[in-house]
């Protein structure tokens, strides 16, 4: 078994570290750091080659699971071990399993999209669980990546991690402080879905090429600046009374349409 070193003062550094980093994302972007918690998102990271920059374990998981533990603590720069009662203060879980990784944030450039590429973009998603279901939409049907505002949900969080199953640690993502110009400048041929009776059908396009789909926030839809500097305004023909979808909804059209 590694080496682990023993905290069990909530006072401690990491400790604080820890639960900021569970709930602020600004906190996220200021350390570079993220947090993933439980065996199986951690098992995921590993797989996909996301080094540890800390593990801590609780001292029941350090019994519990200790072969994978062992593992994990290869793959980890530095291990510590904390009383159950101290990883209950900093898991962001109702029932934690006791093992959480801190992870250094993968600053990806622009200039790493692939020009021919088919990539989603998500313009202000608030809500992680349609993040999450994006992600793993996208995942399924072989887009390249995501491209996220950097004013939406934070790809990182706890919940949007969780709600992706890991496919946030396997799937390019992609942000934009300047979310209209970034698209601009990947090169790519931008499909904005909006509600409007005058825009295209999704059905009728070509997306051979480098294509992006984008879809907007749950409640405003996409913004006036990017509906002006897209491509093509294209629409999801609907039946019966509905008049929108809900963005996970729509995304998962959107990427079924773009990648058939």
């Amino acid at each position: 078994m590694a080496d682990f070193k023993a905290i069990t003062s909530r006072e401690n550094s990491l400790i604080k570290l820890v639960s900021f980093l569970q709930t602020s994302a600004k906190k996220r972007r200021e350390n570079g750091l993220f947090v993933l918690e439980g065996l199986r998102i951690c098992l995921d990271a590993m797989e996909n080659s996301i080094r540890f920059d800390k593990l801590i374990i609780s001292e029941t998981a350090i019994k519990k699971y200790s072969d994978t533990v062992n593992s994990f603590a290869l793959n980890a720069k530095e291990c510590f071990v904390i009383p159950d009662s101290l990883m209950d203060r900093i898991s962001d879980t109702k029932s934690p399993q006791g093992i959480i990784a801190v992870c250094k944030i993968r600053d990806r450039k622009s200039s790493e999209i692939d020009p021919l590429g088919r990539y989603v973009a998500l313009e202000n998603v608030a809500d992680p669980a349609n993040l999450g279901a994006v992600s793993r939409t996208a995942e399924a049907l072989g887009a390249n990546g995501l491209i996220l505002s950097s004013d939406g949900c934070d790809p990182y969080s706890p919940k949007a991690l969780r709600a992706s199953m890991g496919t946030l640690l396997r799937v390019p993502v992609f942000v934009f402080d300047d979310f209209t110009k970034g698209l601009k400048e990947t090169g790519l041929k931008s499909f904005a879905c909006v509600v409007d009776k005058n825009a295209e059908s999704i059905k009728e396009q070509s997306f051979k090429g480098g294509s992006v789909v984008i879809i907007g926030n749950e409640a405003n839809g996409i913004t006036d600046e990017t509906k002006a500097a897209a491509d093509k305004l294209v629409t999801i023909p609907m039946l019966g009374r509905a008049e929108s979808l809900n963005a996970a909804a729509a995304a998962a059209i959107a990427i079924w349409e773009m990648m058939k």
